[in-house]
């Protein structure tokens, strides 16, 4: 039988409602996880969590050649401001496994750093987002189609491809791209996945804008208003 965790499959589970979490939570403020490796996990913990209450998580990727300090500004205030969790991995080569040779270390990682984020805080099953811009938008596809089990939001900025070989629950799913992106154009990239999404029978929202392979702020606003959204 194939390991799944070869098709890029994560064994999480968040907590079931109402379970206290085993470890105290964490103090607001960006905390390393130390997993093993120069390039840690970063999780950021807003100002004034109920710690009994169940909090969002978003789990966001990097781009290729990029690092957790660098995606952080693009997120961090969303964070503070609409009180969820930020979980920003980093891969362990210059860009995401799967983009290099298939799911491998950045897998076991991260599925490393959900278990502890789950050890210390009551993670809300209904808002477990994976997000990206880049590679990290198509590591988000990637590996959010394929563990729709505990993922229920997808956000996929500026995404290259997706490599899903079992799909699995169905996350909606957010799709932006600029129309001026010279780097993966917009025809073979961001309109082709949000078109076959929806064949596919997904809820998916699909946004283009004017402008370069960046992550605009407006939309990056838009992205978390879809993430919170009851």
């Amino acid at each position: 039988m194939l390991d799944s965790s070869l098709i890029g499959r994560i064994a999480f589970q968040p907590p079931p409602p109402g379970r206290p979490p085993l470890l105290p939570p964490l103090p607001a403020g960006t905390h390393a996880l130390g997993l093993p490796g120069a390039r840690d996990t970063l999780l950021v913990v807003p100002e004034g969590l109920d710690p009994a209450a169940p909090v969002p998580l978003m789990v966001l990727f990097h781009g290729g050649g990029g690092s957790a300090e660098k995606i952080l500004p693009m997120m961090a205030a969303h964070a503070a401001e609409h009180r969820f969790l930020l979980l920003v991995p980093q891969s362990v080569f210059p860009t995401w496994d799967i983009v290099i040779a298939g799911n491998g270390p950045d897998r076991e990682r991260l599925e490393a750093a959900l278990g502890l984020v789950a050890a210390r805080f009551a993670v809300d099953p209904a808002h477990i987002a994976f997000a990206g811009h880049s590679d990290g938008g198509s590591y988000a596809l990637s590996l959010g189609l394929t563990n729709g089990h505990f993922v229920t939001h997808v956000i996929a900025s500026s995404a290259g491809f997706m490599s899903v070989q079992r799909q699995e629950g169905a996350p909606r799913v957010f799709i932006s791209h600029g129309v001026d992106d010279e780097q993966i154009p917009i025809d073979r990239s961001g309109r082709v996945h949000a078109a076959l999404l929806k064949d596919a029978g997904y809820d998916v929202t699909y946004m283009e804008y004017h402008g370069p392979h960046a992550w605009q702020p407006p939309v990056v606003a838009l992205a978390v208003g879809f993430f919170l959204a009851p």
